[in-house]
């Protein structure tokens, strides 16, 4: 166990950047996740790690805790050397934290508790089991802890994670995310929810008696698009329906006084990227209430403080903080910068009375920092990154298309010469139900390294956000249902003609790419227009026919498709790019996770078959043991470089 007091952290850490900056060393790169604010707004914890470039494995993280309106730190917890972490809690009284900490190779889940007074120096392992678990939350009298657990997991929990092996009877074992509740004094673990139901999300009652859940019968991987809005009984278990409004659910709390459910709700495509409009319920059942129809926006976040609520919204390239009245709807939206932003409440964190809020913040350009403070006055309060320089330019580009205003971002190299015309890569984002939006391109193996090593090499990269985005509201999101390949392709086809009359783009020199959605649209793209020359196509899907029979996901396409592919198969073929393989020329790089359940090696396998039956460059890679998400290093930074590769033979 490895707790330690660091009072004068942030101090040192700013003088170790500084001299390695004059050292012409490349400053390493702090990360923050999973920020919570106190309660009584005076403390930020966030799970942070340093990353100094070259590392072979991904930088270990520990829990930190800082003064929020100095960005000292306060106190470290770190009792896992092996585990990662899950997102802490605060308790009511502010003085603890409770977090999971995992540990992959041993398959445990443990919860610890942390107490922040100086004077108190252990992290106390309240249990562990065998499994995963997550999102541990405090009862409102701090006596108890619920977290969702997996007990025997036989994988990890959400559909973007490698699936478990297919052997034996298929479908007759599947994981049940239960809500599990512990003494916060120490105690046994009690399984709570019912073990024929999934429990995605989960928050307190304000009377400590039971939960606010989104809820689904069988398969856990599957069934989050129809999940259902749930009361569990924290004593005996039992589950009651609140409502199932045919859409996706997210972030559900119950008001101060115990009456009203709260949701975002809408069309989405994936769990974890939210989107939608705003919704409450009576917590004893009815049907939903929207209290934003129409807004021109995308909620991400939402969460009760008072009478009131305290929401957040992607509008266009912003994001926003939006107060609503439960009766009369939204205010007028508080535009907080063209940001990505990280915070335990959806995209910020606010304090009980809801007067203060911190985050974690970034833009293409700022690595991420903190920032805390009163909710009209936000300030920066970590420097621990300010010694990285801005890798690449930007520009936020607009354009109309068959009466939509659509948005994207456009990536360049820093310095580009005169008169001369550079290739481009645009890169098509997942979902449907996201947006490409503004994370820091830095140095080092980040996530991002892929955009820099592309502007490093001269391309521009285009980041469109199409008809079926987040940020213009749910009309906007939903007008690609039924027409995947139709509309949206048109408004990114449309956005790369914006793109050349604004910037030394080479239209004879393009490239294609993108991952799930993404990968699907280069698919689709190469099989549909010959105006790309190179294009990679990631755990994309060839054919919705065969697909639909194929993945561990079905129930996701229904809200898109209107239909099964057995009622409706028409409108499934009609999308497939194997329908219209003939017409593919451009060199394609094709690339999955072996045990992929959402978009199965089987669809890249089918697209490479066509391409090589057509007589088109091709090359078809599957990673050994991943999922959707790709987890081990070493294979992220060989896609990289095969990515990279592909386009400097295809495109220079």
């Amino acid at each position: 166990m490895k707790i330690t007091e660091i009072a004068s952290l942030g101090l040192l850490a700013s003088a170790l950047l500084a001299a390695s900056a004059q050292a012409g060393a490349t400053p390493s790169l702090r990360d923050y996740r999973a920020v919570a604010l106190s309660g009584n707004g005076q403390r930020i914890v966030a799970i942070e790690s340093s990353d100094t470039g070259g590392q072979v494995q991904r930088p270990h993280a520990a829990i930190v805790v800082r003064d929020a309106g100095s960005g000292a730190v306060v106190r470290q917890f770190d009792p896992c050397a092996v585990c990662s972490y899950d997102k802490p809690s605060w308790s009511p009284d502010g003085k603890q934290l409770a977090f999971v900490a995992y540990d992959a190779k041993a398959g445990k889940a443990s919860l610890f508790l942390a107490t922040v007074d100086l004077g108190k120096r252990e992290a106390k392992e309240l249990l562990s089991i065998k499994g995963v678990a997550s999102t541990a939350r405090w009862s409102p009298d701090g006596r108890q802890l619920a977290l969702l657990a997996t007990v025997g997991a036989r994988k990890l929990a959400g559909a973007v994670e490698a699936g478990a092996r297919q052997v034996g009877e298929v479908g007759g074992e599947d994981d049940a995310q239960r809500i599990a509740v512990v003494p916060a004094a120490g105690g046994e673990l009690r399984l709570v929810s019912p073990a024929d139901t999934y429990v995605y999300e989960y928050n307190w009652t304000p009377d400590g008696r039971g939960f606010v859940a989104t809820s689904a019968q069988g398969n856990g991987d599957s069934n989050w698009w129809v999940a259902k809005l749930s009361h569990v009984d924290a004593a005996s278990g039992a589950l009651r329906e609140i409502a199932a409004p045919a859409m996706q659910l997210n972030l559900p709390s119950v008001s101060p006084d115990g009456k009203t459910v709260v949701f975002v709700g809408g069309l989405m495509s994936d769990f974890g990227s939210i989107g939608g409009d705003i919704y409450t319920v009576p917590l004893a059942g009815g049907t939903p209430q929207n209290l934003t129809p129409d807004y021109r926006g995308t909620f991400n976040g939402v969460v009760w403080r008072g009478n009131g609520l305290l929401a957040t919204a992607l509008i266009d390239s912003q994001l926003a903080l939006v107060k609503l009245d439960p009766q009369t709807g939204p205010a007028a939206p508080q535009l907080l910068g063209e940001v990505s932003s990280g915070g335990s409440d959806g995209r910020l964190s606010f304090s009980a009375d809801g007067q203060h809020a911190a985050a974690a913040q970034e833009d293409f350009t700022r690595a991420s920092h903190l920032v805390a403070g009163p909710l009209t006055g936000l300030k920066k309060i970590t420097r621990d990154n300010d010694a990285l320089a801005p890798q690449l330019s930007v520009q936020n580009v607009g354009w109309s298309n068959e009466g939509y205003q659509v948005q994207g971002w456009l990536l360049g190299p820093l310095k580009v010469e005169a008169e001369k015309k550079h290739p481009m890569i645009v890169v098509v984002h997942g979902g449907p139900g996201a947006a490409a939006s503004p994370r820091y391109v830095g140095p080092g193996e980040l996530a991002s390294a892929q955009v820099r090593e592309m502007t490093e090499k001269g391309y521009f990269v285009f980041l469109p956000n199409p008809r079926g985005s987040f940020g213009q509201g749910q009309a906007f999101t939903r007008a690609n249902m039924r027409d995947f390949g139709g509309g949206d392709w048109r408004d990114i086809l449309a956005g790369i003609d914006a793109v050349e009359k604004i910037a030394p783009v080479d239209g004879q020199r393009l490239g294609l790419t993108g991952h799930s959605y993404g990968g699907f649209m280069t698919m689709w793209g190469v099989t549909h227009t010959t105006r790309f020359k190179a294009a990679v196509a990631g755990a994309g899907v060839s054919n919705w026919i065969s697909y639909y029979g194929q993945n561990g996901i079905n129930q996701w396409m229904i809200p898109f498709f209107g239909a099964s592919a057995y009622d409706d198969p028409e409108v499934y073929r009609n999308a497939s790019p194997l329908s219209t393989i003939k017409v593919a020329t451009t060199p394609t790089l094709i690339y999955v996770g072996e045990r992929d359940v959402e978009t199965p090696a089987a669809q890249s396998l089918e697209f490479w078959h066509g391409l090589r039956a057509m007589g088109v460059p091709s090359s078809l890679f599957i990673y050994d043991g991943e999922g959707h998400s790709f987890r081990k290093p070493e294979h992220q930074r060989d896609l990289r470089q095969r990515t990279l590769a592909w386009f400097e033979r295809y495109l220079k």
